[in-house]
């Protein structure tokens, strides 16, 4: 397409070069080459627009340019970049198919326009709407509701009474409803399974990465918010909440009945201890872990965390602490000799 289109398309402006430049694709600063469209939003990454071979760039409203290079000015120019990617890689064509192969209880109720592939299990009382893709493999539980256009990967689990909303995405290999961890101890100090009676419901345009786990709730439910994005291998208890449009990076454990706001960010392998309320806009570092609630709006880092500048002013410390040492015990020393040419 011509770079005006593509302008159009993606909340830009051609600030210089022609607007009848041909963009047939888009590429990161290295790898683009000759009709490609690439973006620098890093200032780190400066120095790459001098050299990459893309046949335009994406820049920030002032950011400089040294080189003659056809050039589109957006305030965010990522967001503009992905909605090029998004307009050059489009979802492939849907057309309904069920395979052979598929076992699907008699009581279920699957929409005619779905995509069933090989070895699909469909349970009794379980809802598919229409647009549904099942990938092979992918099984789910009695009583399940999937919403439409929602897209489930192989090697999936959907548990019994789950409920998922439309424009849902599960990668390979997710559990969505689960037991939760819950036991009580008896007379005998021996563990006793408490009952896990509740559901997990997945509200509409949530993504959910590979090898994570939404364990249902004891009783009532747990809740995924709209437009939440769930990274890999993440661990969510039993009876927890999250709001819509937060964040949860890969490796992000919640302890259950933790409470998560909207448009939260909790970063790679960070932990929620159970029964805490994490306030909305909250950012939790990565790697680190809070066991007291967290106000909105807070962005905290450290294990236990606090507040994150206050932890930087502490880790600058706790690197100079051998050097401290050090000085201290100079000082003890020169006061001990003080205190011997006094007596």
């Amino acid at each position: 397409m011509k770079l005006s289109e593509l302008a159009a398309l993606t909340a830009a402006r051609i600030d210089e070069g022609s607007s009848d430049v041909e963009i047939s694709g888009a590429a990161g600063l290295d790898d683009a080459r000759g009709g490609d469209v690439s973006f620098l939003a890093n200032p780190r990454y400066t120095p790459k627009v001098n050299t990459t071979q893309a046949s335009a760039i994406y820049l920030s409203e002032d950011a400089p340019i040294e080189r003659q290079i056809p050039v589109l000015r957006a305030k965010n120019p990522y967001l503009a970049y992905t909605r090029a990617l998004r307009l050059f890689h489009p979802e492939p064509e849907f057309v309904s198919s069920v395979h052979e192969s598929a076992v699907i209880d008699p009581s279920a109720e699957v929409a005619e326009n779905v995509w069933i592939g090989a070895g699909v299990v469909i349970g009794p009382s379980s809802r598919i709407a229409e647009g549904v893709r099942l990938y092979p493999n992918v099984t789910i539980y009695e009583d399940v509701t999937i919403g439409k256009d929602s897209t489930i990967h192989s090697g999936t689990a959907i548990r019994e009474r789950s409920q998922i909303g439309e424009r849902v995405v599960i990668y390979n290999n997710v559990v969505v409803g689960c037991d939760g961890f819950g036991y009580a101890k008896d007379e005998q100090k021996s563990w006793l399974k408490i009952p896990q009676t509740g559901r997990v419901v997945i509200e509409d345009d949530v993504e959910i990465g590979a090898g994570t786990t939404i364990d249902r709730a004891s009783v009532g439910e747990s809740r995924i918010g709209r437009g939440t994005k769930i990274d890999n291998l993440v661990q969510i208890g039993h009876s927890c909440t999250i709001g819509e449009d937060s964040l949860l990076c890969a490796q992000v454990g919640l302890a259950g009945s933790s409470h998560i706001g909207s448009r939260v960010i909790l970063a790679g392998q960070a932990g929620v201890a159970g029964h805490l309320t994490i306030g909305d806009d909250v950012v939790l570092t990565a790697k680190s872990a809070t066991s007291h609630d967290v106000p909105a709006g807070k962005m905290i880092s450290g294990i236990p965390a606090f507040d994150n500048r206050e932890w930087l002013r502490s880790t600058a410390a706790f690197r100079r602490l051998g050097e401290m040492q050090r000085r201290i015990r100079e000082l003890e020393k020169k006061l001990e000799e003080l205190h011997a040419k006094r007596e």
